[in-house]
């Protein structure tokens, strides 16, 4: 069974439809590539996703349940959304963290928080909460950022800050971790530390959606490929057929833009 299922997804701004029928799915441990050119609906696709848009129309399962359905109000309440969004673990592009907290903090912040609902919180606070940071530092050992974890993000790279993005996302265990162009706002030396990064995931099996320019590694990384064009899917199937033998000319067009990439 599919670990997510999204079927005739639309999303309107005012007149502008952005997304038309967007249909796919995913299997758990597979990485799915979505390309496509800057306007094609992408970001707009991941967004709805995590609930930050409401789509017009259309449902999105996950593990075979339903968790938003258009025509049904009861999948639409806040304090709902606001759960169904842990399914979704989500790096932006341009990092996101809270500056005024360490590597450390921006890691465990959600997790701390969300504690606080749990009936053993008060009872047991130190003990979660030393938990949690020791999960947080976990996570950053695993992204290379041990010797970090006290540092504030204007004491990062830019790859680092990504990083930390990543161990942030990771942290509450999501079904799906989302990355959204993760490389757009790096400086050219600092995009394989953050490839590598999700390489490293990939290879673990974690189930991933990558929107991405990124032509080779979509093709190296990714199981299957989805290409969007003025908001409709294109064409969709295995990584080294969309990228290496495309059957539409628009997936060719796009395709000979990013030739070197």
């Amino acid at each position: 069974m599919a670990i997510l299922e999204v079927r005739n997804i639309e999303k309107h701004f005012g007149p502008t439809r952005v997304l038309e029928d967007i249909s796919f799915s995913l299997e758990k441990g597979q990485t799915l590539a979505i390309i496509g050119s800057s306007g094609s609906g992408k970001t707009t696709l991941l967004r709805c996703l995590n609930f930050l848009e409401k789509p017009d129309r259309g449902t999105i399962a996950v593990n075979g349940s339903v968790i938003f359905d258009a025509d049904d109000r009861n999948t639409q309440r806040e304090r709902e959304v606001r759960k169904k969004r842990l399914h979704f673990g989500m790096v932006f592009q341009s990092f996101n963290l809270f500056p005024q907290y360490t590597a450390l903090k921006n890691v465990t912040l959600a997790k701390e928080l969300l504690s606080q609902e749990r009936p053993d919180f008060k009872q047991n606070k130190k003990a979660i909460l030393e938990e949690i940071q020791a999960e947080g530092r976990a996570l950053l050992a695993k992204m290379g950022l041990s010797n970090r974890e006290s540092h504030y993000p204007s004491q990062l790279s830019g790859g680092q800050q990504q990083r930390v993005a990543i161990a942030r996302a990771l942290a509450l265990s999501p079904d799906i971790l989302c990355f959204d162009e993760p490389t757009s706002a790096l400086d050219p030396e600092l995009t394989g530390e953050v490839l590598r990064v999700i390489r490293e995931l990939a290879d673990q099996k974690t189930t991933m959606i990558i929107v991405t320019h990124e032509m080779a590694f979509a093709r190296d990384v990714a199981d299957e490929v989805i290409f969007m064009d003025g908001g409709v899917i294109v064409e969709q199937g295995a990584a080294e057929q969309v990228i290496e033998h495309p059957r539409e000319e628009r997936t060719r067009q796009f395709l000979s833009r990013y030739a070197g990439s």
